[in-house]
């Protein structure tokens, strides 16, 4: 069947994901290979302290998003979209969106690039012998209720980015268990909610007082492959105004990114990782067995069917990076050069690889925000040199790619080094990759293991989040999430891998070493520079 007579038909699955500066929707057919897209860009802003998307942002970017996929589907093919086989959202994981009785959003959307939770997750951390990291839901209801916040006696719900879609989409209070995994610690042999840590967390004082059940005000689990409800009349006029839509249409338990970058990359199975880098960078490795003690600077999530999942987050990764570049960019144009940024960037990259391996004593920190993995509140970008720094443009550049996983490495050292997990694979994607063995290679060095990017890589998470929604209504009796990815979508495919360089590991090896003994420099420039 072709794309149009696909599309006609109503069998085409979408995946929409909201991405921290771009929100995406692909259409796939029933051999999984997209055929369709339309996105919209967005940014995040500071108010009062709180970076925050206002609801009119989300919902203009959602309904802009879905047009512009129209648009796209009208100029191929000629057809307009009236029925799905299924949909899917996805979103940033995390932050906090807290409901009344009435569905009314009380305090503005608290994304997960807030680092204002601190004391509500080394308290959480203690009680529950489980890291709580600050960007967690739970960490931002609890210090909410530190903080005596008038609207915490009125909470009815409290959900994420994608959790708040899914809702308004179906009137179903439910999440995919990936997703639900950033906002409370899961029981991966339940696939469900840590029984033993809700009631600590119950019986807490200072959640006593209120009226309402934390049970009750998080949203149900659901594993990968379960319906989570259908599009209503009133979700199919949200998504759609122009009233093609029809409802009824099934959704997949909407996810996290870090579980659409999981299914994008065939990196569910135990033993296989992935590692996504653009405006923040997180790595994620399927574990074998639980880890031997708690660590703060590793989270533990799950895949999107509830396997265990160590995770490396980072707030920061390519901004700094994307800054400089385009100071470069500045430069060709001042000079009356018509250079294609694509081009500017490839360039620089390509010749980073011309650089000494520990950077030549040049050193970088690419913080715009706060990054709790090297223990920081607040961020400021900052490149340093040593005198007799050998100061070129190789140097420089492998600096600022080194610096855009820096603090990645910190945590990932902790998980391959001291807790020795094992992975046979990691997978690479997000934009860092996009210049050929590049970042891939500086990756591999920071991991110490093979890297592996695939052709579809660049697909990204709404790709990953409409391969969920066709697992849910293509699957097999009894087949699992894996076999379905591995089987049915990429076949056996491996991507292009790059083995880590010697060399290259010893050179970041040296650099982290001097990254760490200047973050108290760093903590000094945030004080010296306030916001």
């Amino acid at each position: 069947m072709g794309a149009k007579e696909l599309i006609e038909s109503g069998k085409a699955v979408l995946g929409i994901e909201f991405g921290s500066t771009r929100i995406k929707g692909v259409l796939i057919d029933e051999n999984h290979t997209p055929i369709a897209s339309g996105d919209y860009e967005w940014e995040n802003r500071l108010d009062n302290g709180v970076w925050t998307y206002t609801l009119d942002d989300i919902w203009t970017g959602l309904q802009d998003t879905y047009a512009n996929l129209r648009k796209d589907v009208m100029a191929k093919y000629g057809v307009e979209i009236k029925k799905l086989a299924a949909i899917g959202f996805s979103g940033m994981m995390h932050g906090y969106m807290a409901f009344n009785k009435a569905g009314e959003l009380m305090v503005p959307f608290r994304t997960w690039r807030n680092t204002i939770t601190g004391p509500a997750a080394k308290e959480l951390t203690e009680l529950l012998g489980f890291n709580i990291p600050q960007r967690w839901s739970i960490a931002h209801l609890y210090q909410a209720i530190l903080n005596n916040e008038e609207h915490v006696k009125d909470i009815t719900y409290f959900t994420t980015l994608a959790g708040y879609i899914h809702w308004q989409m179906t009137g179903e209070k439910v999440m995919g268990v990936g997703e639900a995994s950033g906002m409370f610690p899961i029981d991966s042999s339940i696939c469900d909610y840590n029984a033993a840590m809700l009631d600590k967390f119950a019986a807490l004082d200072n959640v006593k007082k209120y009226g309402w059940n934390i049970r009750e005000i998080l949203p149900k689990v659901l594993p990968a492959g379960a319906e989570a409800g259908k599009l209503t009349a009133e979700g199919a006029k949200k998504l759609d105004p122009s009233g093609n839509l029809e409802a009824g249409i099934p959704f997949a338990p909407c996810e996290g990114d870090a579980g659409t970058g999981m299914a994008a990359t065939n990196s569910v199975a135990k033993r296989t990782g992935n590692v996504s880098a653009g405006t923040s960078v997180f790595a994620m490795v399927v574990l074998e067995e639980d880890l031997k003690k708690v660590h703060e600077e590793l989270d533990l999530v799950t895949t999107p069917a509830g396997a265990t999942v160590a995770m490396v987050h980072c707030n920061n990764c390519t901004s700094d990076l994307n800054a400089w570049v385009g100071l470069f960019k500045e430069f060709a144009d001042m000079f009356g050069m018509d250079i294609n940024m694509n081009d500017i960037y490839g360039k620089l990259y390509t010749n980073a690889l011309n650089g000494d391996k520990d950077c030549g004593g040049l050193l970088a920190f690419n913080t715009f925000s706060g990054e709790p993995v090297i223990g920081l509140n607040e961020g400021r970008p900052m490149f340093a040199r040593k005198p007799a720094a050998k100061m070129n443009l190789a140097n420089f550049m492998r600096t600022h790619l080194y610096a855009s996983l820096a603090t990645l490495k910190v945590g990932c050292d902790i998980l391959f080094k001291e807790e020795q997990v094992k992975c046979d694979t990691i997978y690479g994607h997000g934009g860092l990759f996009k210049t050929k063995g590049v970042g891939q290679g500086i990756l591999a060095a920071a991991m110490n293991a093979p890297v592996a990017v695939m052709e579809t890589a660049g697909e990204g998470g709404p790709w990953g989040m409409a391969l969920l929604a066709a697992y849910m209504v293509n699957k097999a009796e009894g087949e699992t999430l894996d076999e379905y990815l591995a089987n049915k979508v990429f076949h056996g495919e491996k991507g292009s891998v790059m083995q880590p360089d010697p060399a290259d590991v010893a050179g970041f090896d040296a650099y982290i070493e001097e990254y760490v003994k200047a973050i108290p420099a760093e903590e000094v420039l945030n004080e010296a520079l306030p916001l």
